[in-house]
């Protein structure tokens, strides 16, 4: 890669900085010497922020703790105050809610309006990078035959999802118009998105909470023994969308969004990938399962498996162009193998798998 070197004369901000790809993002920082103002709701939590600490205390960077919340107005003010980057990475991602606008939407697009509009106030604001998601550009897979080439660009943007119907994708959607919106409307900031699409790797506070963790232990708890759905993902590791952010912040050119993607990978793909490198000691899928028969058994086997959402993703390419974000960022993308192979290894080692 390209050897960089960035300012390390104005402090940036992370917010979500104890999150899986934020977490990352603050390593990169720090590596380069940068002071990192990392707003969290609980600074004194040792439990949510020791691991970044003990980074910061091996590195050349130096990292200062605030305390703020994603949606109290203003409370991002100290922590922005004399920054010249902010990297707002903060976002629900869950599956498990109860109310999608007030669980999903609300949190995911008032966080965004809080943070840009205090950078609005905050003079010494140049650039905002917001990390969005490939799920802000399509719903489903089935929306892939509706685009040019039937591959993803820069250019699409998800206009199937909904409240009712992948409320996630629908919140990502919604929190980055908001940011375009606030960012149009102004002339003194830049606004720069990555938009990655299932990104893996282990996390550095030892936490397997993502919803990609959730995906790879069912390749070892036994969820996919009799078979992987036939469905392709985009997929990509964290250090990659660190990196894509990092550079995102500090590149002169860097301008709108960037598809963060490695490579496609098919459910039964990435089950070869992980018996490749842990064998047959666990229950990894060897074959796929007939469309048919998940759209007979899934609805059954998981609320997440809806008839609709097996109809619409299993058994469709997917597709993304990734070449914007290796032209302006020069990002070099690393095979996902190792990334998924390191998750997995996580997931054994804080006892979330177990062997049976």
């Amino acid at each position: 890669m390209t050897e960089h070197v960035y300012p390390t004369d104005q402090p940036v901000m992370v917010t979500g900085a104890t999150g899986f790809v934020a977490g990352w993002l603050v390593r990169r920082l720090l590596e380069e010497g940068l002071t990192v103002h990392a707003p969290v709701r609980e600074p004194s939590n040792a439990d949510k922020t020791g691991h970044l600490t003990r980074m910061a205390a091996e590195l050349p960077g130096e990292l200062k703790l605030f305390e703020a919340d994603l949606l109290d107005d203003g409370s991002y003010g100290p922590a922005m105050e004399g920054c010249m980057v902010v990297f707002h990475t903060a976002s629900p991602f869950t599956s498990n809610f109860d109310d999608p606008q007030r669980d999903l939407v609300d949190p995911a697009v008032q966080g965004t309006r809080n943070v840009l509009e205090t950078a609005n106030r905050t003079e010494s604001v140049t650039r905002v990078v917001v990390t969005s998601s490939c799920a802000a550009i399509y719903g489903d897979n089935k929306d892939l035959q509706n685009v040019s080439g039937g591959v993803l660009t820069e250019d699409n943007w998800n206009t199937t999802s909904s409240l009712e119907r992948q409320p996630y994708s629908y919140s990502k959607v919604k929190a980055e118009k908001a940011a375009w919106e606030i960012a149009d409307a102004q002339s003194r900031w830049r606004l720069v998105t990555i938009n990655p699409s299932l990104v893996i790797g282990k996390t550095l506070s030892g936490n397997s909470t993502s919803e990609s963790h959730n995906i790879l232990k069912q390749f070892g708890d036994g969820t996919l023994k009799a078979g992987a759905p036939p469905m392709e993902v985009g997929m990509v590791d964290v250090r990659d969308v660190a990196e894509a952010h990092l550079r995102a912040g500090f590149l002169a050119d860097a301008k709108g969004r960037h598809i963060a993607s490695a490579q496609t990978v098919s459910f039964l793909e990435l089950g070869q990938m992980l018996r490749q490198r842990f064998g047959d000691k666990w229950p990894f899928p060897t074959r796929e399962l007939p469309k048919w028969l998940l759209w007979l058994i899934g609805p059954m086997v998981s609320k997440q498996l809806s008839r609709q959402m097996i109809s619409d993703n299993m058994g469709y390419p997917w597709r993304a162009d990734n070449s914007k974000s290796k032209r302006e960022l020069g990002i070099e993308y690393h095979p996902v193998s190792d990334a998924a192979a390191e998750m997995f290894q996580q997931l054994i080692d804080t006892g979330v798998l177990k062997k049976g």
